[in-house]
């Protein structure tokens, strides 16, 4: 049972990563839209209004938001897709794809892109093991009988015995995040922040921050805005942590600190995971309750991203963004003070003696 569970996860981290750069692109191109638009004070590029704009500029602003918003709705039919793919190869690509769409046209969610997938693999997986046809006819297998069967049986699966349940249960996800108000929505973003915070790009980052984007669709932000706050603040925390307190970190950690400062800023939270690896008993916590600080606060002051988008490109976007930055200085505040205050007194310098005394020794025993 539990390689079946550690095959499922594997094929939806596979159609996860696929799926990433995809929502980058969409968010991108859409932050590009919304920023122009900006400039000329509007806040509602992507309202339909703008297509008849005298203005040429603002024209095109509006059809590039539309441009990032296509992309951004490819989401479920590639995650479905690639969950196909990773099952069975390029075999699932066909069935997954018409099945994430379908996903998308009943309003089934994420989870319900994630269920389309490995059905879809799963079942052209088992036509290409148990359906055997003559040599002479074998070639129609993959062309023909694996497309058609695959993304036949997908569809009515979906269709006709899994999509209401998902549909209710995506709609009920809705209602209830938008129902939230005061202290229910600042927990609700702590838990996303901690989650994020967690484990730096593995499993739970991954499962909050896509299902947060995944919400995106339907015009509930919170969580997104949750999401996006707490997947910078680790990197730029730690990263801070290196500069406040030099002599506490080796050499190798510093340079490290100073990627990950980088890394923050554009939206990458990989960059925090070499002081995680270094100490994750005194790193980790850090990283988790700082997150979850940052995300509340965004969330609670009313700050509200509307696009998948971390990186600093995207700050000014964001409605009450000073609010929002204000989050993000608070969160990595804290993992930087904390990380500082957990770490042993002068560690760096005592592995860096280590180093140069080696070095001498070897020096001085080549030269005998």
């Amino acid at each position: 049972m539990k390689s079946v569970l550690s095959e499922i996860k594997n094929h939806v981290l596979t159609g996860i990563s696929y799926m990433i750069p995809l929502v980058i692109a969409g968010a991108v191109i859409m932050a590009i839209s919304r920023v122009g638009g900006s400039i000329y004070g509007l806040t509602d590029i992507w309202d339909a209004k703008y297509a008849e704009s005298a203005n040429g500029i603002i024209r095109l602003l509006h059809s590039i938001d539309g441009f990032g918003g296509t992309a951004l709705g490819l989401m479920f039919p590639v995650i479905a897709a690639f969950i196909a793919y990773s099952v069975v190869d390029k075999l699932g690509i066909v069935p997954g794809l018409v099945g994430g769409m379908l996903v998308k046209d009943i309003n089934a969610g994420f989870l319900g892109a994630i269920a389309a997938g490995l059905i879809a693999g799963y079942i052209c997986l088992w036509i290409r093991n148990h359906v055997k046809l003559p040599q002479s006819m074998a070639s129609i297998v993959p062309v023909f009988l694996i497309p058609v069967l695959g993304t036949l049986s997908t569809v009515l699966i979906i269709n006709y015995i899994i999509g209401v349940p998902f549909a209710a249960l995506n709609i009920g996800l809705e209602n209830w995040l938008n129902s939230l108000s005061g202290g229910n929505q600042i927990i609700m973003a702590a838990v996303v922040g901690a989650m994020v915070g967690f484990d730096l790009g593995g499993p739970v980052n991954k499962a909050a921050v896509t299902t947060a984007m995944a919400l995106l669709t339907s015009q509930v932000y919170a969580p997104n805005t949750a999401a996006q706050v707490a997947i910078i603040i680790p990197p730029i925390g730690l990263g801070l942590a290196t500069v406040f307190a030099k002599k506490k970190y080796n050499t190798e950690l510093r340079e490290a600190g100073k990627s990950a400062i980088i890394m923050g800023l554009v939206g990458v939270s990989e960059g925090a995971i070499p002081f995680a690896v270094e100490s994750p008993l005194k790193v980790i916590p850090s990283t988790v309750i700082g997150s979850a600080i940052g995300s509340a606060m965004a969330v609670g002051l009313g700050a509200v991203n509307q696009a998948p988008i971390s990186g600093f490109y995207g700050w000014f976007t964001v409605e009450k963004w000073p609010i929002y930055v204000l989050s993000i200085a608070t969160g990595s505040l804290f993992v930087a003070i904390s990380s500082v205050l957990l770490r042993k007194k002068d560690a760096g310098i005592e592995v860096a003696s280590v180093e140069e005394e080696d070095y001498s020794f070897d020096e001085a025993e080549w030269e005998n």
